[in-house]
């Protein structure tokens, strides 16, 4: 149990015997009358979002959010299939769940699943990987004055990124998942 003050973006409570991600909050002190939170808090079970305000001596649940590692092994029309590395399950995801990650994972990419009640709440890459790339046009001659000379790429699961001139195709390459930005060549 916390009180409000202890809330954070991202927090997962449990509030009317279900589970809601805490999206935002702000503090109000009124003139007169207590001091309240004003919530801003999505469902996990049908990503309702909803606005509450929790006194500041209110107690309230948090859930226990339990984290897996998944091994990306395919996807059809509308679900992401994982396998469990502990398990060994075969695991459907929602392809709406999974668009964060979709431009930058390849059969056989580790990702990380955040679970709530035997529930998949979001699913995460980790904070830098290495893909090929499947596709690039020339550096323009001449254009290297600038340390910030940049040309389009196409990597190996068709996603487009600006990259500097001297990377070629066929060339491996790290990127920050967090900013989704050329971060160095892969060594």
């Amino acid at each position: 149990m916390i009180s409000p003050a202890q809330f954070k973006t991202g927090m997962v409570i449990k509030y009317d015997n279900r589970l809601y991600t805490i999206l935002g909050y702000q503090h109000v002190k009124p003139g007169k009358g207590p001091a309240y939170y004003r919530t801003k808090l999505k469902g996990l079970d049908n990503d309702a979002v909803i606005e509450n305000t929790f006194r500041s001596d209110e107690k309230i649940e948090t859930a226990f959010i339990d984290e897996k590692k998944l091994t990306y092994l395919y996807n059809d029309s509308d679900m992401y299939h994982f396998m469990d590395q502990e398990s060994y399950d075969q695991i459907p995801i929602a392809s709406n769940m999974c668009q964060g990650i979709i431009n930058f994972i390849i059969e056989g990419a580790e990702i990380t699943a955040s679970v709530a009640n035997n529930k998949i709440i979001s699913v995460s890459l980790p904070n830098f990987v290495e893909l090929s790339v499947a596709k690039a046009e020339p550096g323009a001659r001449g254009d290297t004055a600038k340390s910030t000379a940049l040309k389009n790429v196409t990597l190996e699961t068709g996603a487009n990124m600006m990259v500097p001139n001297f990377i070629n195709e066929g060339d491996k390459i790290r990127i920050d998942t967090r900013t989704k930005e050329y971060a160095g060549k892969a060594k």
